[in-house]
């Protein structure tokens, strides 16, 4: 008797298909630049731009800066702009590049809007322009979990993922935890 080559199929085949990355840049330690004339650190030009050009992602990229800020200064109204946008957005994927002081204020303002759309907040405790900034791993990080997430609002920090409703930023280890 001949052998016979059968192929068994454990898990059911899904076309692949390419999807849109929505960036939202809001500022935080991320994009920061060092001053060297006032010796502290500021915001000029976003990084992302460059960010991603070093990151070489393969999928389409639609970069979304809004006025870079700290997110310490961070108000109720900024909150709802970024909310806006995620509304807005043509893209159910979306990444937003936030200060760590206050991002978890801002993930519950997303989170309780229940978009029906997966959101991941990311961000940097050393600037992206500064040697050894954990910036660039959280951003593509966030651009891998992002895409295999269910709807839903996250945070993704150092190699973790957060529901936004069991998360806090503990100060003393500069890392983020569960809440609970």
């Amino acid at each position: 008797m001949e052998a016979t080559s059968v192929t068994v199929q454990t898990v059911p085949y899904i076309e692949t298909y390419f999807m849109t990355l929505r960036i939202i840049a809001t500022g935080g330690t991320f994009d920061k630049h060092y001053d060297e004339l006032a010796g502290k650190l500021a915001f000029g030009e976003s990084h992302l731009p460059d960010v991603l050009q070093r990151a070489r992602l393969t999928l389409p990229v639609q970069l979304e800066i809004r006025n870079l800020i700290d997110s310490l200064e961070m108000v109720d109204q900024d909150r709802q702009e970024i909310l806006q946008s995620c509304i807005s957005s043509d893209e159910d994927a979306i990444v937003i590049i936030h200060g760590t002081d206050t991002m978890r204020e801002t993930a519950i303002v997303l989170g309780e809007a229940q978009l029906n759309k997966t959101i991941v907040l990311t961000g940097a405790m050393i600037p992206y322009a500064i040697a050894n900034s954990d910036a660039l791993f959280n951003l593509g990080f966030a651009c891998g979990v992002v895409q295999s997430l269910a709807a839903g609002v996250y945070v993704a920090m150092n190699g973790q993922v957060f529901s936004w409703d069991n998360v806090q930023k503990n100060r003393q280890a500069g890392v983020f935890i569960k809440s609970s």
